[in-house]
């Protein structure tokens, strides 16, 4: 028969009671001391509305004074958000020294640099937003209004934040992307000139003169409204089509979607009205069929 003895810890709590005793005096003394800290705790507070305060007040001041430069807006929207960022920090630091006073402001520093590398860590893909936002606001060339293209993205930029981008589509659709995958994959910046050249292809018949339909074509573009006149309309007959001599048709306009649509469409709209008017044909698709072995013919003697 096996016989367990247990040996009483020295100072250790024998009875409930006492263990309700021990944890009522732990409660009280934590209590005790969330009220000796309390005037701590206000003067934090008010140190953190005073930095609420001195946040706002160096926005207005800042945003002012870079309104006068010729800075871009990017750029002054970066210097924005970092000065907020700087006051922020400077004021938790005060609040956490006047919280805890023991604590002297290089700890502090370290303590936050601890803490900001287990964050960083836990929240990688969140920072590394955060840092592509601030890049493509100081880097990058597209701005506000601006129409861009990036892989299945396609529209106007209403807003860069520091974590997401907001686009709106050429549907109508809001799309938030997150800054990294901006900084990631390639760009395109449809309004970045403000002309862009659009391309289309014409096709006339082979017993067409196609010195002809090259002038026709060019005399048409030069009467478009939306097509930029001071700079060069490039007609050229490309290639020997299956059923036509293909001609390459570019000019110069307004560089939005909606620009590229209007003005595509008056063109080819055009294009086909002076062809018509000219005699010129713009053939179907024509198919020779031959036979390996003579087809026989069977007359029907009614």
């Amino acid at each position: 028969m096996l016989t367990f003895t247990f040996a009483q810890t020295e100072g250790a709590p024998t009875s409930v009671t006492e263990v309700r005793q021990t944890l009522q005096e732990i409660l009280l003394q934590t209590w005790t001391d969330f009220i000796e800290h309390l005037p701590f705790i206000g003067v934090a507070v008010g140190v953190l509305l005073e930095t609420w305060a001195v946040s706002k007040l160096a926005h207005v001041i800042a945003d002012k004074s870079l309104g006068k430069t010729h800075m871009r807006r990017s750029l002054q929207d970066l210097a924005l958000r970092l000065i907020a960022i700087a006051v922020w920090v400077i004021g938790i630091l005060l609040a956490a020294i006047v919280i805890f006073p023991g604590v002297s402001p290089a700890k502090a520093l370290g303590g936050l640099g601890i803490i900001s590398m287990a964050v960083g860590f836990a929240f990688k893909d969140i920072f590394e937003n955060f840092f592509a936002g601030i890049l493509l606001l100081w880097r990058f060339p597209f701005e506000n209004g601006d129409f861009i293209e990036c892989g299945d993205v396609k529209g106007k930029v209403e807003r860069i934040d520091i974590r997401m981008s907001q686009i709106r589509q050429t549907t109508g659709e809001l799309v938030v992307v997150p800054n990294a995958y901006l900084f990631k994959n390639p760009v395109d910046v449809l309004t970045d000139q403000p002309k862009r050249r659009v391309t289309v292809m014409a096709g006339v018949s082979y017993d067409t003169d196609v010195d002809q339909a090259v002038e026709v074509i060019d005399g048409t573009l030069k009467s478009c409204s939306t097509v930029d006149q001071d700079r060069p309309i490039q007609v050229f007959p490309q290639a020997f089509g299956s059923s036509s001599i293909d001609i390459e048709v570019a000019w110069w306009t307004d560089p939005t979607p909606l620009d590229q649509r209007r003005s595509r469409g008056e063109v080819v709209s055009a294009i086909k009205k002076a062809l018509d008017h000219h005699g010129i044909e713009i053939p179907f698709p024509y198919r020779t069929l031959t036979f390996k072995e003579p087809l026989p013919l069977q007359q029907t003697v009614n």
